[in-house]
């Protein structure tokens, strides 16, 4: 607690400078922007298209005319940005000055390449093009062509993304080598306050069909979402965004469907959002079923997965603020697949439910301060691991989270944020796999961060600072402070490219289960030796890109150098316990090193040549040796060829072999797989209509991901066709 009250009165010190600074903006006279977006295919106005004013974090949508407007806008350089389903256009640069006008009109069409935006990487939405962090993002389009059961799968295509599995139901994303509880995966900008990333064999169960898009910020993140992001972000943003700050008038919506082959799958949902005068509800449900899947070699036994997920809220919207409650709940089952080398193999499910409870607000226009928003969370979830239909081990973890940003009002070349944020989570486990104590968690953080933005130059620096404790009963307390900061320089190139880098110093906690899990732990295949003394992790690393984005043209090519003190692993004793391999938490110092590059070329107008490439190499640096489950360096070549709504795809997989391994790994060999895309879309200016047919690993390839906890008898799926439907309204 003394440590709480020291980084609390650390915050109340940086707000009362960053308040002063703030201040002296409140009497600038501010500039307008508007326009009009049509659609090009029938040059009608285009409605519930978003606009995106980056850096200042504005976003606004167009009207039942397509018009929009800015307002009240700080006189510099800026960047719009139109999203609209399925649809693209570029970002176009537009210079304000004092109490002027600046009129952009914007036509949208079908296309091949998409604008992306993200508001995951610095807490206000900007262009991932200019963002001082690496981040990818998958739109509603994207998602729903690679609509899958799990998240791990949904984005495993994406470079420097890769998939961790303990079968199809419970994979979990994988970034720049990173896994567990150093990768945080959240929900409208809150951690989900599931346990995936405590074991292998723990899913993550998001519906990704009710999602708008979701996002990645690859590297470290602990500045704004604390130590459980060293390693990245996996931000999932909800169609609804409980930080939306203005209602949709009228009723929008969506129903998809989707079915396919090889495994049985199954599933739908939709939803809907009804927007009248300052009030908006909207609701959601469904999901998705799969059964065994076959592989070139056979069928994986007890693979099948189950998800379900529902959410209701409602909200107000006013000029000075909003505030709005949400209410959802997750229900889902998958098996543990079996090994047939076993001669009485145990058959185990696993069932995890979840209520979540969010309630966020937010007032604007505060005179020092632009906008402040507050956010908490709390979520009850539990699961059960099942043999044979009896339930041997429980697992509950209740969480409550909260958060508050103050937007600084901009100040010439000066704006920002700040805020703190805490975590109060209450855990236990009953039964066989009992590895850790009942624990209460709690953390509280302060953090800044603060940018001048030039004409062509942006500058970003910040830190936070960051206390936890655990409270175990029986065992001995830990408590832990650090201090993490970053610093970055986003440079443009041209008018279409930006040079950008990084540095960051981020602290990392060790995690409940690195301290306190004693005993035998099948999630993770060995027999877990906890270890109390554990001290804090201590990265420092840099991140270089190259972007551009231009009418023919999108790449990105990202190079990444951590080095990590203390860093902890699982280390092999060379033990059997209870038929597991015996295995303690230890710490050296390790270092990551690696990239990602993306090229997309317009051919034509109507074809686009699609290459990504991803590697990362990680190892201990005392004794060189490369860490456990490192994914291989892997490349992606694909065609899209397009002719009005119609869209075909095939690409070609590649991964090289994975022979820098641990010495209690086996080797992985590469892979080449085929997958074929072809969809089609009717846009009009109130719909979206999509249709697509895959047919993935075309070959029937017999490949493994090197990933995967149990690859020696539970290969990927073989050759399949899915099929899916949605209807997007609004």
């Amino acid at each position: 607690m003394i440590d709480g009250m020291k980084a609390l009165r650390v915050a109340v010190g940086l707000s009362a400078l960053c308040l002063a600074v703030a201040g002296r903006s409140s009497a600038q006279t501010g500039g307008t922007i508007n326009g009009t977006v049509t659609l090009e295919a029938t040059g009608q106005p285009m409605h519930a298209a978003r606009i995106v004013l980056s850096p200042l974090g504005r976003h606004v949508d167009s009207d039942e005319e397509g018009r929009y407007e800015f307002r009240d806008i700080p006189p510099g350089s800026y960047s719009i940005a139109v999203i609209a389903r399925g649809l693209s256009s570029e970002s176009q640069r537009v210079q304000v000055a004092a109490g002027g006008t600046q009129t952009l009109d914007v036509v949208l069409r079908l296309a091949a390449v998409h604008e992306s935006v993200t508001v995951t990487a610095s807490g206000r939405e900007e262009e991932t093009v200019t963002a001082i962090q690496s981040v990818a993002t998958l739109n509603q389009t994207e998602l729903q062509l690679k609509s899958a059961p799990s998240l791990g799968e949904v984005l495993e295509d994406e470079p420097g993304v890769a998939k961790r599995s303990f079968g199809p139901g419970n994979t979990r994303p994988v970034v720049r080598g990173f896994d567990g509880d150093r990768v945080m995966i959240m929900e409208d900008g809150i951690r989900t306050g599931t346990l995936s990333y405590a074991s292998g064999d723990h899913g993550e169960p998001i519906e990704v069909n009710k999602l708008e898009r979701i996002e990645v910020v690859r590297g470290p993140a602990t500045l704004l979402y604390g130590s459980s992001a060293i390693g990245g972000v996996v931000n999932a943003v909800s169609r609804h965004q409980g930080f939306r700050e203005h209602t949709h008038e009228g009723i929008s919506g969506y129903l998809t469907g989707v079915g396919g082959s090889n495994n049985g799958r199954g599933g739908a949902s939709g939803g809907f959002e009804f927007g009248t005068k300052r009030w908006e509800f909207w609701a959601s449900g469904g999901g998705q079923r799969t059964s065994e899947y076959h592989t070139p070699i056979g069928k994986v036994l007890n693979s099948q997965t189950r998800l379900a997920q529902t959410d209701a809220g409602l909200g107000r919207y006013g000029e000075k603020g909003f505030l709005s409650f949400n209410y959802s709940f997750t229900d889902s089952r998958y098996g543990i697949p079996v090994n047939p080398a076993q001669e009485e193999p145990e058959v185990a499910e696993l069932s995890p439910r979840k209520h979540g409870y969010a309630v966020n607000g937010g007032l604007k226009n505060l005179g020092a301060i632009d906008a402040m928003q507050v956010g908490t969370s709390y979520s009850d979830y539990t699961h059960q691991e099942m043999v044979e239909g009896e339930t041997e081990t429980a697992f509950f973890n209740k969480q409550f989270v909260y958060r508050t940003v103050f937007d600084q009002r901009k100040h010439g070349r000066w704006g920002g944020s700040f805020g703190f944020s805490g975590v109060h989570r209450d855990f236990k486990t009953v039964g066989e796999e009992a590895l850790a104590p009942p624990t209460i968690q709690n953390t509280f953080s302060v953090f800044a961060l603060e940018n001048f933005d030039f004409k062509t130059t942006r500058f970003q620096f910040g830190g936070r600072i960051e206390h936890n404790g655990y409270n175990p009963i029986g065992l001995r307390s830990r408590s832990f402070n650090g201090f993490s900061g970053a610093i970055g320089l986003s440079q443009r190139v041209g008018s279409n490219g930006a040079f950008v880098v990084n540095y960051s110093h981020s602290y990392r906690a060790p995690s409940l289960e690195e301290l306190y899990n004693n005993g035998p732990h099948p999630g993770n295949l060995t027999f877990e030796i906890g270890n109390p003394n554990l001290n804090s992790e201590k990265n420092d690393g840099i991140d270089i890109s190259l972007r551009h984005q231009s009418a023919r043209l999108r790449g990105e090519l990202n190079f990444f150098y951590y080095h990590i003190n203390n860093f902890v692993y699982l280390a092999p004793t060379g033990e059997i316990e209870e038929d597991l391999i015996e295995a303690e938490y230890l710490q050296h110092n390790s270092r990551f090193i690696g990239g990602e590059a993306r090229l997309d070329v317009g051919l034509h107008p109507n074809l686009w040549l699609k290459l990504g490439a991803d590697t990362v190499n990680a190892r201990l640096t005392s004794s060189h040796t490369f860490l456990p489950r490192i994914p291989p360096a892997r490349g992606r070549i694909g065609i899209d060829g397009r002719y009005k709504g119609f869209s075909v795809q095939p690409e070609l997989v590649l991964a090289y072999a994975q022979n820098k391994i641990f010495p209690t790994e086996t080797r992985t060999p590469g892979y080449a797989a085929v997958n074929l895309l072809g969809s089609y879309m009717i846009a009009r200016v109130h719909t979206v209509h999509l249709f697509s047919a895959e047919l993935f690993n075309v070959g029937d390839r017999l490949y493994r991901n090197h990933l995967s906890f149990i690859k020696e008898f539970a290969p990927e799926i073989g050759r399949g066709v899915r099929f899916g439907y949605t209807l997007q309204f609004f």
